[in-house]
């Protein structure tokens, strides 16, 4: 009768243990798409991901970088003060309300052929919030500024 009662216990460890394997890989293969990682334009600059891989990059719109609108289409480049990455925005929206030179951005694409191709853009939602990673990332190189508290 023990034997039966451990035999039903472990059979009970190992369907739970596959279960909770087959959960967790379901939920990584579910999720491989919507995981955008955070890369600064130094970081991009040192290491170029694959053309193939979406990421999320963040910094200040370089003054005086803002090119002609052709449409929804534009260019800029993106600082960290470590180092420009050219930036053309592909997307099907209008930039955000805030969104302009010596301003913080993060940006979600590909970097292809030195270029990052940007298919949504984010921009600071009133005049004093900047999202934290660029804020770490500007920080970092030395170039951040506190806002003026008024």
């Amino acid at each position: 009768m023990r034997s039966l009662k451990k035999q039903r216990r472990i059979q009970v460890i190992i369907v739970a243990a596959v279960a909770l394997a087959v959960s967790a890989g379901l939920i990584g293969y579910g999720l491989r798409d919507g995981i955008n990682f955070f890369r600064t334009p130094s970081e991009v600059a040192e290491t170029p991901p694959p053309s193939d891989e979406v990421f999320r990059i963040g910094g200040l719109v370089l003054d005086g970088s803002m090119g002609e609108p052709e449409g929804l289409e534009f260019t800029f480049i993106v600082t960290d003060g470590g180092a420009d990455i050219p930036v053309r925005y592909v997307g099907n929206d209008a930039p955000p309300d805030l969104f302009g030179e010596g301003q913080g951005t993060v940006a979600t694409g590909r970097f292809v052929d030195g270029e990052f191709l940007a298919t949504e853009l984010l921009a600071r939602h009133d005049e004093t919030y900047m999202p934290a990673e660029v804020i770490d990332a500007l920080e970092e190189q030395g170039v951040y500024r506190q806002p003026d508290e008024s």
